[in-house]
């Protein structure tokens, strides 16, 4: 019976109000399972996009390299690490394996002797044909175009996931960084310098 002075409420007999802390426990989870789905997302491209070029006798890693050498011609260590968002070291790792394979060729600078450029070969050109972006292209693309601020509170909160992990120690090696090359064989000596001029 409505008493003047009472406060009207929409409750319904038989049903209980949901406590604040069962509210935040939800919230909480919720957002951790966000967190959990989106790193699976990206997991999950990565590894398609790397089956998707190992009949091509490539790493994920090797095919990004190249794609990146394709779009400028001439880069330096340097600049391809600046291009890929890794370390020179890191990067040097796969382009070695990229010009042993005679995919890629290495040579000092017209104009600058202590600049080494890097350049597809013929096959190098041949290998990545008709390929698309890598999921690793599209993820430092799409990173490109967050505002520094966002960029570094994502990776503040990437830091502070993977110390809580215990994982903060693994190296940082770039993404399916396989051993593929065995798919393709290197050339022979003389194959690699006709490469070498072709280029």
């Amino acid at each position: 019976m409505y008493v003047p002075g009472m406060p009207i409420t929409t409750k319904r007999a038989g049903t209980r109000a949901i406590p604040a802390r069962a509210k935040t426990v939800d919230a909480d989870r919720d957002v951790s399972i966000r967190a959990m789905d989106n790193l699976r997302r990206v997991v999950r491209a990565l590894s398609t996009s790397s089956r998707g070029v190992s009949s091509r006798g490539l790493s994920g890693a090797q095919l990004f390299v190249l794609r990146q050498i394709a779009k400028l011609p001439s880069l330096s260590l340097r600049e391809l690490a600046d291009r890929t968002l890794t370390g020179q070291s890191t990067v040097s790792e796969v382009v070695t394996r990229l010009v042993e394979r005679g995919l890629v060729t290495r040579a000092a600078s017209a104009t600058d002797a202590r600049r080494a450029e890097l350049t597809l070969t013929a096959r190098g050109h041949r290998a990545i044909a008709g390929t698309e972006p890598t999921a690793q292209e599209r993820l430092a693309d799409g990173l490109a175009t967050l505002p520094r601020a966002r960029r570094t509170a994502l990776a503040d909160a990437l830091d502070a996931w993977l110390a809580a992990a215990g994982l903060a120690d693994v190296a940082a090696k770039m993404f399916f960084d396989g051993h593929a090359d065995a798919r393709i064989p290197a050339p022979r000596a003389g194959r690699v310098a006709r490469a070498g001029r072709r280029a």
